[in-house]
């Protein structure tokens, strides 16, 4: 936590309804340069919905938002460069090879041929796709993929990763691949990682320091082990029980996850 940087995601008494329904209640907090952030929460606590505001895909109802310096109600534009995401739904063109869908992207960002190419090339052979290049990606595996979508999303060298639920339905092997390659690159590059998870033992071995959000509220901010300490439990899922309780719980009408059909119009 000492080679941390400055603040590069500031939130400040965010408030977002649904009609009635209180989505996300006047949560703060900050992330720092380089760190690795994890987002955890039960269905329908807001956390996507949070992440949502930060990536300009909803407008907050009130409170304030700084993604690297800037404010993505009014310069949309600016905070999009700063940062890539990937989205829960898969985004990829599956009628396109991997280096396609790489080049893509490059186009959309404006990235001169030359850069784009050496990053492309970079970029699929730590993530173990340079051999796949060429192949459409509806042969892919869920796991090649998922590693496909993360590399395409650091293409325009972001300072800022987002990943919603990046590894959910992944074999064990492609999960343990997909967090050394992100690992790897906060070390190497001082990327810094935003990420919702529901595998409380990822963000227990990945984050520097998790943010536990129910019902629209931050309870708990801290290291994995401070969560820890603070319940008296031994892992962070047993701590985030004892914070959030341990029955299920469905989403609230009205707060319904927007982010499909978000996602969608984002990719025009």
């Amino acid at each position: 936590m000492d080679t941390l940087g400055h603040t590069v995601i500031e939130v400040q008494n965010l408030l977002r309804t649904f009609g009635n329904v209180v989505a996300v209640a006047g949560v703060s907090f900050r992330v720092q340069a380089g760190e690795i952030f994890a987002f955890l929460g039960p269905n329908g606590a807001g956390k996507t919905t949070t992440l949502q505001m930060l990536i300009t895909l909803l407008r907050p109802t009130s409170g304030t938002v700084r993604v690297d310096g800037r404010n993505p109600v009014t310069d949309p534009l600016g905070v999009r460069r700063s940062f890539g995401v990937v989205f829960q739904d898969t985004s990829l063109d599956a009628e396109l090879t991997a280096f396609e869908n790489m080049d893509l992207h490059g186009i959309f960002y404006h990235l001169p041929r030359r850069v784009s190419e050496g990053r492309i090339n970079e970029l699929l052979t730590l993530f173990g796709l340079w051999d796949r290049r060429h192949t459409m990606v509806k042969v892919f595996s869920g796991g090649m993929r998922r590693r496909l979508e993360v590399a395409r999303a650091l293409l325009h060298t972001p300072k800022i990763l987002f990943l919603d639920e990046p590894t959910l339905g992944l074999d064990p092997q492609s999960r343990n691949i997909l967090w050394q390659r992100v690992r790897d690159l906060n070390k190497s590059e001082g990327l810094t990682v935003f990420l919702t998870t529901h595998y409380m033992d990822e963000a227990e071995r990945i984050a520097h320091r998790v943010a536990v959000i129910d019902a629209g509220r931050i309870i708990a901010c801290g290291s994995p082990r401070a969560l820890c300490d603070e319940t008296g439990t031994s892992s962070l899922e047993r701590a985030f029980l004892v914070l959030t309780g341990a029955s299920s719980r469905d989403r609230p009408p009205g707060a319904a996850d927007e982010l499909r059909e978000l996602a969608r119009i984002w990719r025009r």
